[in-house]
């Protein structure tokens, strides 16, 4: 395996014309490079920033055997790579001095890349993104469901949805957080929600999912506020967005939890979704 199997674009028609089938061969395993290249694909280059995302592929006898992406913020995401096909994305980037700010993929890849990207570069990996990916096996509703229904959140329902995806970034750490400022150009905007309502109407939990990509739909994000937990609230929520991906014909349903969240984990699986693999995420200084 040598740097030049690495073949790089700025053009995601091209990209995904030599590269797209081994992306939708694998739809749990690369959800998100799934539906973050979907987005690219169909609102440009305003989708995540100005300044164009980079593609890549590593090709050997016609076939391809690796992907990644980097966006603006010069972060590299990752399909799964051994470790001397780590090392040749690294070198390759390093030779064409590449600015990375960091990278993600499942806990292997990402480890062995930042691993080689410090041997190539110096800079020093430090882990700042944990998530276990699962991948629904079959739907068991929580017994007994709490009182209430779900309901697809309209436009009435914005001014809440937008408040909870703040708290919701912020309670997990992510940047930048939201605002009715910055909503449309958020990560969340084109993305459907459902609340869990109690019976008076009072919204108490939600829940978001992807567009459908080859089959897959993601479920992301769960939240309920902190006061407001521990009542069954997030499992139906949770079991109704599933249940409405399956009846759009969704064949994988997914979604990450954090690993060091037990509460969140354990639910998950009580409603029939199971561990598929862990991910990991390193800033470089």
């Amino acid at each position: 395996m040598r740097p030049d199997d690495w073949h790089l674009t700025e053009d995601v028609d091209a990209f995904l014309a030599r590269a797209g089938d081994f992306l939708r061969s694998r739809p749990t395993l690369h959800t998100t490079p799934l539906t973050v290249i979907e987005k690219l694909r169909t609102r440009g280059a305003d989708a995540y920033g100005a300044e164009a995302t980079v593609f890549g592929r590593l090709e050997s006898g016609g076939e391809v055997l690796g992907l990644f992406y980097r966006l603006p913020s010069h972060r590299l995401t990752l399909t799964h790579l051994d470790p001397e096909q780590a090392d040749t994305l690294a070198a390759r980037l390093a030779d064409l001095g590449r600015h990375l700010s960091g990278v993600t993929g499942d806990q292997d890849t990402a480890t062995a890349f930042a691993d080689a990207w410090q041997r190539h570069t110096d800079a020093v990996p430090v882990p700042d993104w944990r998530a276990r990916l699962y991948r629904l096996g079959t739907l068991t509703p929580p017994e007994p469901l709490p009182e209430g229904r779900g309901r697809v959140v309209d436009a009435q329902g914005l001014e809440q949805l937008i408040r909870w995806c703040g708290e919701f970034t912020a309670d997990v750490g992510e940047a930048p957080s939201v605002d009715a400022d910055s909503w449309a150009g958020s990560r969340f905007a084109d993305k459907r929600f459902t609340f869990w309502e109690t019976p008076d109407g009072t919204p108490v939990s939600m829940a978001g999912s992807t567009s459908m990509v080859a089959g897959m739909i993601r479920v992301d994000p769960v939240y309920t506020p902190a006061h407001l937990r521990g009542r069954g609230y997030a499992g139906a929520v949770t079991v109704e967005v599933t249940r409405a991906a399956l009846t759009a014909g969704a064949t994988d349903v997914v979604l990450f939890a954090n690993p060091g969240n037990p509460t969140s984990n354990a639910l998950y699986q009580r409603i029939g979704y199971v561990p598929v693999s862990d991910f990991a995420g390193y800033a470089f200084s």
